[in-house]
């Protein structure tokens, strides 16, 4: 059975997630202990709420100097991609460095309220198997108040107001805006993506 570990990073979306890949067929587990996250197959980074709660969190549990030495895939999703940068507007955070650029603020305008709350589509840069038998076009669930803009890790973006990353890779290390978990037959496709990657 394919295994996955969920970082326990304090967020209220952990059983979700956990059930999302457990219908794909995964034997997902809960933890934050350094060992049992360095000893899996796949490693999931979810997050909600601040990003300087979040990083002081992962600090303390070891697994913000775990993180950039692992080789396995890695998933960030939502607040869990943003920390995969160097920093984050938001309480002017440290985050974990792994790509480069800075997590912004969104800026609100008349009919694109902050934080972006939806469903969008994506835009593919670039061909990568963790978006294997997407279709253009595809729609999913966005809830963010903080974004990085278009970059070069970028394999999709979304337009709000700019074109903001969506999917990101670098390496073994990929992310996602969106939360894949709330985000019907085209979230599932994805995260049954990231359950075929090796190492």
């Amino acid at each position: 059975m394919t295994e996955a570990v969920i970082i326990d990073s304090g967020g209220a979306n952990l059983a979700s997630l956990q059930f999302a890949l457990e219908r794909l067929g995964a034997r997902a587990i809960v933890t934050c202990d350094p060992r049992t996250i360095a000893a899996a197959a796949r490693v999931v980074l979810p997050g909600v709420g601040s990003a300087l709660d979040a990083m002081a969190r992962l600090r303390r549990s070891g697994v913000a100097a775990l993180l950039p030495t692992l080789r396995q895939p890695v998933l960030g999703i939502c607040l869990g991609m943003q920390l995969l940068f160097e920093s984050s507007a938001e309480g002017a955070t440290q985050c974990l460095g792994l790509l480069p650029g800075t997590v912004q603020r969104l800026t609100a305008a008349r009919g694109r309220p902050v934080p972006h709350m939806g469903w969008n589509s994506l835009t593919r840069l670039r061909p990568d198997p963790l978006l294997a038998g997407i279709e253009p076009g595809e729609y999913f669930y966005f809830v963010h108040g903080y974004a990085v803009p278009a970059c070069e890790a970028a394999i999709a973006q979304v337009e709000y107001g700019q074109p903001l990353s969506a999917v990101v890779r670098r390496g073994n290390f990929w992310g996602t805006q969106f939360h894949p978990e709330r985000s019907a037959a085209a979230g599932a496709r994805l995260l049954g993506n990231f359950l075929q990657l090796c190492s």
